[in-house]
């Protein structure tokens, strides 16, 4: 897809993300160890609930960057830096994932006890269902829930919910991410947010029903 002068214009004047990745694309170290130091641990902590590979999540954070690196001279803002950055993202997780299918080795769910973005996933699986607890559960209870609330959802379903819960992403960035319509990701979010609710709902004993995912 070309990118006109003037969509690289907008994103450069409104996202101080791209204008240091310009910087990088110019060679400038301390404009990328910038970027690393805003994205990693969103980056580690996003591929690893991808994945399911809490032991290779920093890894495959490390190629997420070497990639943006490799790929920095070609760069042209056509969207969000953040946009661009998970997309990248999602191609290496996609990767992560055949090859692990290959040697049958795939552990969908997050290693038990990982704290890594746990809070936040908890806070995006409990909002995507639509579903709060009147009465708090304790911290390892609610975390288990959760894990096996997403461990139900498939790839695609888990990754849309967590682009718009945990990264705050539109449908439109979430479809350019995944490469799919704005109908197909509200469809996906749909679907999870039902799968969510089916699983969590029997555990939140006297739960009411919470505003759902929102039209972006």
């Amino acid at each position: 897809m070309s990118i006109t002068d003037s969509t690289a214009q907008r994103y450069t004047a409104q996202d101080p993300d791209v204008r240091l990745m310009l910087r990088v694309r110019d060679d400038d170290a301390r404009a990328f160890e910038e970027l690393m130091l805003r994205y990693q641990s969103r980056v580690a902590s996003l591929m690893m609930h991808l994945t399911g590979r809490r032991d290779a999540a920093e890894d495959l954070a490390q190629e997420v960057f070497l990639r943006v690196y490799r790929s920095r001279k070609r760069y042209v803002p056509g969207s969000k830096f953040s946009t661009w950055l998970f997309t990248i993202a999602h191609n290496v997780a996609s990767n992560s994932r055949r090859a692990a299918a290959r040697r049958k080795e795939i552990n969908l769910a997050p290693a038990p006890g990982a704290d890594s973005g746990a809070n936040t996933l908890e806070s995006a699986a409990m909002d995507a269902s639509g579903m709060m607890p009147q009465r708090l559960l304790d911290k390892a209870e609610l975390r288990d829930i959760v894990e096996m609330a997403v461990t139900t959802l498939s790839d695609r379903q888990r990754e849309a919910v967590l682009l718009n819960k945990f990264e705050h992403l539109s449908y439109e960035e979430i479809a350019e991410v995944m490469g799919l319509t704005p109908s197909a990701v509200k469809s996906l979010l749909s679907r999870a947010r039902a799968n969510l609710r089916d699983i969590i709902e029997p555990y939140l004993q006297q739960g009411v029903r919470a505003e759902g995912l929102s039209d972006q």
